[in-house]
Formats: C-alpha cells, structure tokens, sequence
C-alpha cells in the first residue's frame, strides 16, 4: 500500500500545482484514478511572509511543525513542502519534527546532478535567492549557482508575490523571466532553477533560454517515489 503523502503548504498556487501533479501522474504507476492518500495543511500565506520578512525563521519553523504535527495527527507517514523558500527553516524543523521530510532542494539538485548541470541560475523569492537554500544543496553536490543582479531580483520577487501567488501569469512577466535566463545563459550558466513553486506556472520551457528544473514537479514526482518505494 503506499505511504500517505502530507503536504506542508504555503503559497496556494504552488501547493495545487504539487498536489494536482501528485495524482495525476500516479495513475501511470497506479492505475486509473489511482494516486496515495494525500493531505494538506497551509497556515495563512501572511503569517509566513510576516515572519520571513522580519528574518525570524524559528517563527517559520514554528508553522511548519505545527502543520507536521497536525498531518502526522491524520496519519501522513512523510511531509514535504512545495515552498523553496520556507526551507531555509528546515534546520529548525527536522530536530523537532513528528515525520520524516522529502527537502525540495536537495530534489532539485539531484535531478541536476543527474542531467550533467554544473552551474545553475537560481529563481525565486529574494530571500530564496539571496538566501542559504540552494547555495548549500548545490555546493553539497560540486554543483554551482547564480542569481541575478539586484535589479533582476526585485523584479522578479515583486512578480511573485503581487502576480504569481494570485494566479494573475502575464505574458509580459514571462517575457521578462525569459530575459533574465537569458542573461544568465550568457554569464555561463547550463540551466535555471525555478525556485518559487509558482514560476512553472508562468515560464514556458520549451521557449525559455535554458533548460529548467521545476522544483515543483520535481518534488511531487519524488514524494510520488517514496510513497510507492515499498508497493
């Protein structure tokens, strides 16, 4: 039987597109309209943002491991989270944390790894940029990153949260993501992390300048493994 899947959401967008890819791409594996038993808790997307942007991560750890304890309470064997940045709370929350975790970076980077990619350019939130999250998991593997230039990153951590994390995806703002990797493609880099869950909802892979690793999808596709690993 497979392990029951909890979902540690965020951002509303992001966590459908990882719920949705859960049980739509079991059922090649499953059978039909067969997925694992999933569930999810999301405290307000406004009591993380609050808490991330005071740079408190014990705060964010906090919310996560009190979605872990209620998803452990209802009978979810692994947790993952469809949120790259909140990761950067993970030390914080694994010590204390009813579950085992799937770590979205960690996901991320293995499946570059595993491609021949060895310098990635970084896309997300500007605390995910700017932040630890990728930085560690890519230098773990021999893997190197990049990110924009300040500019850049504001742009596009405005589009996220004032576009992206209300389903508003314009094609102007794809437009802009485009150029960004295509800057990036020129500074050397192989490939692009899109490193906020919504961003495979606005970039189009098969006209971006690079070749993308949606941690979305990446993430489901692994929490879809695990849950199957002993079926």
């Amino acid at each position: 039987m497979a392990m029951h899947i909890g979902i540690v959401a965020c951002s509303a967008e992001g966590a459908a597109l990882c719920y949705l890819t859960i049980c739509t791409e079991a059922a090649a594996r499953m059978g039909r309209h067969n997925h694992p038993e999933v569930s999810m808790h999301t405290h307000p997307l406004a009591r993380y943002m609050e808490a991330v942007e005071r740079d408190d991560w014990q705060a964010v750890a906090d919310l996560m491991l009190d979605s872990s304890r209620r998803l452990a309470a209802i009978g979810a064997e692994f947790l993952i989270s469809p949120d790259n940045t909140i990761h950067q709370a993970m030390p914080l929350v694994t010590p204390k944390c009813p579950l085992p975790w799937l770590h979205i970076a960690d996901e991320t980077i293995a499946a570059a790894r595993a491609a021949g990619y060895r310098r990635l350019a970084v896309l997300g939130t500007k605390f995910l940029m700017e932040g630890p999250v990728y930085r560690d998991a890519a230098a773990a593997a021999g893997i190197e990153v990049q990110i924009p230039d300040e500019p850049d990153r504001a742009r596009i951590n405005q589009i996220i949260f004032d576009e992206l994390v209300y389903g508003r995806f314009l094609p102007e703002s794809r437009e802009y993501f485009d150029r960004v990797m295509a800057g990036m493609k020129s500074r050397g880099c192989d490939a692009a992390v899109l490193g906020c869950t919504e961003i495979p909802l606005l970039v189009d892979p098969a006209a971006a300048p690079l070749p993308v690793l949606d941690s979305t999808r990446l993430l489901a596709r692994a929490a879809l493994r695990e849950a199957m690993a002993n079926t």
